[in-house]
């Protein structure tokens, strides 16, 4: 008899360290549009099934011209009417930005089209700058929404299991899809993070743990270390789970994937000064005249970037995956065009000799 799949745990294909998974930003880049975006992203999710890539997921954040993931569930809902068996996710779904009821429902209707591989992988910042997080939480205490994230985990937490006790202001409200309809699935909880707070929220609850290193590579250590330490085991998990976002790119030459790189490190250069704007091309990168300041945190961010040849590429992750421990990556390959970020995903895939999984 057929054993299900772990709803977390997953098995290292080819010859990868850990099982290799997908983070998708939507990027947009200058002279594209968010529907090419999009479909690439049915693309990536297409490619990332049939070569054995674990699970798939999709970024929350807003105001920025050069993503187009500012809806998470709506493309995820997409994304499960273009494949079959990849397990599919939010990296992550906001909880301060949105009412928690909202999210169980969106959630649990996407277990319903997709049973048994929907992750909610959930965070506690705001995904943009502070103004559009105003006016995402219809409040100006921002701090708020961070502060009480335990609170509106649990909150949530209860809404997807339909398990409010007796007496409680919403022991007769119901999130459908889900349990009270005898649907029996319901989406995975992950717990995401920069730093040491979701770390060592994640460990006391017992829940997997996905950690941003692509942006906050000198926390990863110590905020694994703490998850480790804090771990308590749940229902969920008997021991820890930790996925680390990586930032990767392949191209058939060092130069090229340079040049491709490039253009994101602008990009974020340019948010990072309050600058956002569409990926800039290769070219207009390539011509960027950056200052001894601009240039030394382009230097810096792009020292987090696996980025080079498939063998390059295939020897950093072997080393991230040795330093840090984690149980399973996840790359994101940001660049300005679409074919650049699928064909990464291929070489990639090729460069560990992961299986073509039939259809």
């Amino acid at each position: 008899m057929e054993t299900a799949p772990h709803p977390i745990r997953a098995t290292a294909q080819g010859s990868a360290p850990t099982p290799l998974s997908v983070l998708d930003l939507a990027t947009v880049g200058v002279g594209s549009t968010p529907t090419a975006s999009l479909r690439t992203s049915v693309d990536i999710a297409r490619l990332a099934e049939a070569r054995g890539f674990h699970r798939y997921w999709v970024a929350e954040h807003h105001s920025m011209p050069g993503v187009a993931s500012s809806s998470p569930a709506v493309i995820l809902a997409h994304l499960a009417a273009h494949t079959e068996r990849i397990r599919l996710g939010s990296g992550g779904v906001m909880l301060p930005n949105h009412a928690p009821l909202v999210i169980a429902e969106q959630f649990g209707t996407l277990e319903a089209m997709a049973p048994g591989r929907v992750d909610l992988g959930l965070g506690r910042a705001p995904g943009t700058d502070g103004a559009t997080a105003a006016a995402l939480r219809r409040t100006e205490n921002l701090h708020e929404g961070a502060d009480e994230f335990p609170r509106q985990l649990a909150e949530l937490t209860r809404f997807l299991e339909d398990d409010f006790p007796d007496g409680h202001p919403y022991s007769r409200i119901h999130a459908v899809p889900g349990p009270v309809q005898g649907h029996s699935n319901t989406p995975q909880v992950w717990l995401l993070g920069s730093s040491g707070f979701s770390a060592r929220l994640a460990g006391t609850l017992g829940l997997p743990f996905a950690f941003a290193h692509h942006f906050s590579a000198q926390n990863t250590i110590p905020a694994l270390d703490l998850y480790r330490e804090s771990f308590r085991p749940s229902e969920a998990l008997d021991a820890p789970y930790a996925v680390i976002g990586v930032a990767a790119l392949a191209t058939e030459t060092e130069e090229e994937a340079r040049r491709q790189v490039l253009t994101g490190a602008l990009n974020m250069l340019r948010l990072r000064t309050g600058r956002p704007g569409l990926i800039p091309t290769p070219d207009e990168a390539a011509a960027y005249e950056f200052s001894s300041l601009e240039r030394e945190f382009v230097d810096s961010w792009l020292g987090n970037v696996v980025h080079g040849t498939p063998d390059a590429v295939r020897t950093g992750l072997d080393d991230l995956a040795k330093r840090t421990g984690a149980d399973e990556l996840m790359l994101t390959a940001n660049a300005h065009t679409g074919s650049v970020r699928l064909r990464s995903y291929e070489l990639i895939a090729d460069a560990y000799g992961l299986p073509t999984v039939a259809g």
